[in-house]
């Protein structure tokens, strides 16, 4: 588990105080793949330094299973450090070095015996999809080939916490989804808790369980992946949820129906069981009142799919009480758009 408590972290040259992480609070299961979204500036990359000693934080403390990060010196950090490792945005790879020399090269300095050193190299290779490409230098692979030794390279001393920062950033949309589920796969089959920051709604939506929205070194929302894009509280959550579930077009399409439809307009949202009942038929039956659908869409995240669907229809007061009430106990939220 990682807890992070009244973190702060402030840059003072003397002439200047900048606050990069503003009193932020979060608890990270083990086994979660936590996502930390924000734009530039918004204080993630400062903060996930402080996971693993690289950067200490001005006040609060950092605490992973147990051992508190924040205070720890010395041998004590170097220990801890060897259980959390980080996967790097540009690779950071030793351009002198093959695939299988760049793997080893944390456990050679943790003091690893060559034999061990050698079986856990073929075992990442294998792992990270990579066989056959072991003797292969930097400059010979693709982005999506560094990147795969770059988390090889950041397993190889057994980590209980893997830090990505930026992992997918310099990678193309292809790239990027073979990396998430390799990503995704390393998580279940090792229990292994993922720790990544990121600018794309779409690496949150595909493999993470929670997610924290940073904006001006504060996390302005937090919540699950489910829960955050179907409810997002936050002007910049809105913007980072219109990158991937068409948020923008939905804001127009709603305004325009308040001008143009007489009755009734009304948005279910569905989520988990759900998204599967034929609800608007159901609707047609029960009342015998006709349903028109408008317009809808399906989103999948990694704990389950949501939709939302426009639906017009002519009903009185009465009418529309019993539908709102009928949708509520269906476990089917329904926001009136537009009535009269």
């Amino acid at each position: 588990m990682i807890v992070l408590s009244n973190i702060s972290k402030v840059f003072d040259n003397g002439k200047q105080a900048l606050t990069a992480v503003d009193n932020v609070n979060l608890t990270i299961e083990q086994g979660q793949i936590y996502g930390i979204i924000g734009y530039s500036g918004a204080g993630k990359s400062t903060l996930i330094r402080l996971l693993n000693g690289l950067g200490k934080p001005s006040a609060g403390s950092v605490t992973i299973n147990g051992q508190d990060i924040s205070a720890a010196k010395g041998e004590a950090l170097r220990q801890a450090r060897l259980k959390i490792s980080m996967v790097f945005q540009h690779f950071n790879l030793l351009w002198s070095r093959t695939v299988k020399e760049n793997i080893a090269f944390s456990m050679q300095i943790a003091g690893v015996p060559k034999a061990q050193i050698q079986a856990r190299v073929a075992e990442l290779v294998e792992l990270v999809g990579l066989k056959g490409r072991e003797n292969a230098y930097p400059s010979q692979l693709s982005g999506g080939q560094k990147q795969r030794v770059g988390i090889a390279r950041a397993l190889a001393n057994h980590p209980d916490v893997l830090l990505c920062d930026e992992a997918t950033s310099a990678l193309d949309p292809q790239t990027t989804d073979q990396i998430l589920d390799l990503l995704l796969d390393i998580n279940r089959r090792f229990n292994l808790t993922i720790v990544l920051i990121t600018h794309e709604m779409h690496v949150v939506r595909k493999i993470c369980d929670r997610v924290a929205v940073m904006e001006n070194g504060k996390v302005v929302e937090e919540g699950d992946v489910l829960s955050v894009f179907t409810h997002p509280q936050q002007p910049i959550t809105r913007q980072f949820v219109r990158q991937v579930s068409q948020y923008a077009e939905e804001e127009t399409f709603n305004t325009e129906l308040a001008n143009d439809l007489e009755g009734t307009v009304i948005r279910l949202t569905f989520t988990g069981h759900s998204t599967h009942r034929p609800i608007v038929g159901e609707l047609t039956l029960r009342y015998g009142l006709p349903f028109n659908i408008l317009h809808g869409k399906m989103t999948q995240t990694a704990h389950g799919v949501f939709g939302q669907l426009w639906v017009h229809v002519v009903a009185s007061d009465e009418q529309l009480n019993n539908i709102l009430a009928d949708l509520k106990q269906s476990d089917i939220e329904g926001e009136v758009i537009k009535h009269g």
